[in-house]
């Protein structure tokens, strides 16, 4: 029989990881076991092709296996139970095995039954923590009431940092202090005997940060299942006969097929008919990082159109390009109207102020263009007020002067929807717009995706959103990577913003004004807003197309929409209803905008709804079940 090592000792600490023969010595001696070292006792029993190690102490416990025993279940529960059938019961082993099976190939442990967790709504709460390469789980005892469980995954965190040394002489005052993406700062303290924070922190700093290590994303772990692709959820061309193109004046092209056009657009795009290639090569000389104006949305019957691209490379000297002008009133000339209106996201002095890096806003050359400023905020503004925000909903809301903090903040004034509904009542009115910002992939995406879902009732279904993120965020270069920081252990990087949050949250708003309108409910916001930082999902990672394509994307992660379309009646609206041609105008006033109470607050559980994500009751049942083992 092939020869796999088993070592069987006490029950404390829970670890399962790759382990092969060239390490077994140093696992032994990294455990206290190797070289005749007193720390435990050692059985060797045969089983299997792989080795299976517990090595146990008085106080530790630790479990190495690797990912072959995923494909046989029988393997896992013989090596799990050993020589010893009080190792583990059959419940327990199914426990494990559920998790084992559910989310990758080789899951990594650490159990901690000795812990305590300074909640700011409870004190101080002893209980238990479990981690994995994809989440911390804690639970307090069962003796403390009401439970306290918390549920992170790793990728939702910014930041791990040590609190208290070997001084420490306070209560509790010995721990870490964990950051999170998702409004949640988390701390523990644990005993300064043995190495328990040492242990946390590593595997915290390593799998909360894979990339920072050299580790791939838990994307590219995973190995869920589902009966639908999300992958096909959005197919350019069919986007574009569903919208009705190509026509006499739009034409589809693949000049950027390998991306040698513009890195950071999609493969596939739409530009005016009479425009040759070559044309568009020279227009890209003048626009930034190559980024075009291409059509994102068409009015079926007005023929009016929404164009995306970045500024124009005009510099301090106020440079010109005729290929840009003249394609800029070729588009005007599409449906006939007399004035092309750019909408400039930024604030005019902001504009003024990029021409000292070479960019710049279209002039009075563009004869037939009138130039409009939206004044919406950089992504450093966006980051500042979010952190605002946090500091007075996280942990306690200060209630007496709520409505001042709140104000202090400018987050409700930052949303984005007077400028979309600029855009949209323009495109309605028959009157064709381009949008742009600096680049092109922040506040470019929030408006002309906002202006969409206004315009088009197809983008209110649930997978008409999904096609719409996908569309206008995903495919053209919105910097999800840099914005929220995937893996990354650099959590002070300045290119970090919340744009995609204030989009969802901006979607939230118009739920709310017209909550028959959207066949989606909030469930399935808070969904999208969880997995834009668990790295579950395949769907938010990198920056742009080209990236995804690079690291085989769709071929090795899992879609978002998979499991979203997989309990589709979850995130039903159930008072929808279909009125197509709508256009939807949302009031921006700030009388009229509310803060989104289940997102901002819903760690406070004196203050937040009740709203449970689709999937906590399952995962949080078999978490319970796997800290009681």
């Amino acid at each position: 029989m092939p020869k796999a090592t088993f070592i069987r000792v006490a029950d404390c600490t829970f670890k399962c990881s790759l382990l092969n023969y060239d390490t077994f010595g140093a696992m032994l001696a990294f455990f206290g076991l190797g070289g005749g070292s007193s720390g435990g006792s050692v059985s060797i029993h045969l089983y299997f092709s792989f080795i299976q190690v517990i090595v146990s102490s008085h106080e530790k416990q630790y479990v190495i296996f690797p990912p072959q025993i995923k494909t046989d279940k029988t393997g896992i529960f013989q090596i799990l139970r050993g020589s010893s059938s009080t190792m583990m019961s059959n419940n327990e082993l199914s426990v494990c095995w559920s998790f084992f099976g559910e989310y990758c190939t080789s899951v990594f442990f650490f159990l901690d039954k000795d812990i305590i967790y300074i909640c700011p709504f409870n004190g101080a709460v002893k209980g238990k923590v479990l981690i994995t390469n994809f989440r911390l789980y804690f639970k307090s005892s069962y003796n403390v009431s009401p439970t306290v469980m918390l549920d992170v995954p790793l990728g939702a965190i910014s930041r791990v940092e040590k609190m208290g040394g070997a001084s420490s002489r306070g209560e509790n005052s010995y721990g870490l202090d964990i950051t999170c993406k998702d409004m949640r700062n988390l701390r523990f303290a644990l005993k300064q005997e043995g190495h328990s924070r040492r242990d946390i922190f590593e595997l915290l700093f390593k799998y909360a940060f894979p990339l920072s290590h050299g580790l791939p994303l838990f994307a590219y772990v995973t190995q869920e299942k589902y009966a639908e692709n999300g992958w096909k959820i959005f197919k350019p061309m069919e986007e574009f006969r569903r919208q009705g193109l190509p026509n006499n004046k739009w034409r589809i092209t693949f000049i950027n097929e390998k991306y040698d056009f513009c890195d950071t657009y999609p493969h596939v795009l739409a530009v005016p008919f009479e425009s040759k290639d070559e044309d568009l090569r020279r227009v890209a000389t003048f626009r930034s990082r190559g980024r075009i104006p291409v059509l994102s949305w068409i009015h079926r019957e007005n023929q009016a159109v929404i164009v995306r691209c970045s500024q124009p490379l005009v510099g301090m000297s106020g440079k010109r390009n005729r290929d840009d002008e003249r394609y800029l009133d070729v588009i005007r000339e599409m449906n006939h109207t007399t004035k092309l209106t750019i909408f400039d996201a930024r604030p005019n002095v902001n504009a003024v102020a990029n021409k000292a890096t070479g960019g710049g806003y279209e002039g009075d050359e563009y004869q037939n263009a009138e130039l409009v400023f939206l004044d919406i905020q950089n992504i450093h503004v966006m980051r500042e007020s979010l952190k605002k925000l946090k500091d007075i909903v996280y942990p306690n809301v200060e209630e007496s002067h709520w409505l001042s903090s709140l104000e202090s903040t400018h987050w409700l004034e930052h949303l984005v929807l007077s400028g979309a509904i600029q855009v949209a009542d323009k495109v309605s009115s028959g009157n064709s717009v381009v949008v742009h910002c600096s680049d092109g992939w922040d506040r470019t995406a929030q408006l002309t995706s906002l202006a969409m879902l206004m315009l088009d009732s197809h983008y209110r279904t649930l997978r008409g959103f999904q096609v719409l993120i996908e569309k206008e965020w995903i495919s053209f270069g919105h910097k999800f990577a840099s914005r929220i920081g995937h893996g990354d252990k650099n959590h002070a990087d300045q290119d970090r913003s919340p744009i995609f949050v204030q989009f969802i949250d901006c979607v939230w708003q118009m739920t709310k004004q017209f909550p028959t309108a959207f066949e989606f409910n909030e469930s399935l916001l808070l969904e999208i807003l969880n997995h834009l930082y668990s790295c579950r999902f395949g769907t938010f990672l990198y920056n742009c197309e080209s990236a995804r394509d690079l690291h085989d994307l769709r071929s090795k992660t899992v879609s978002l929409w998979s499991l979203v379309n997989s309990k589709s009646e979850i995130y039903l609206n159930p008072f929808y209803s279909p009125e197509s041609g709508r256009v939807l105008y949302p009031v921006a006033s700030m009388r009229h905008l509310e803060l989104w109470v289940s997102y901002y607050i819903r760690w406070n559980p004196r203050i937040r709804h009740k709203v449970q994500c689709c999937e906590s009751s399952d995962s949080e049942a078999k978490w319970i079940q796997l800290l009681h083992i």
